[in-house]
């Protein structure tokens, strides 16, 4: 993950105008700390993009 926070203060600080894919992250975590670092794109396998929208609030009723 601190490979993406140097990429994208480099990318920033030189107004370079590139975004910056975080490729093949593999836990929900993953995409979380490299949103939060800067990534602009990420791949993730099919497993891991269904983990996102599950959590046990999404199906709890009033």
């Amino acid at each position: 993950m601190s490979l993406i926070h140097e990429v994208r203060a480099i990318y920033d600080n030189y107004g370079f105008e590139t975004e910056v894919l975080a490729a093949s992250l593999r836990t929900p975590d993953h995409v979380k700390a490299c949103a939060l670092a800067g990534a602009d794109v990420s791949t993730v396998p099919p497993a891991v993009l269904r983990s996102l929208v599950k959590h046990p609030l999404t199906d709890k009723r009033a």
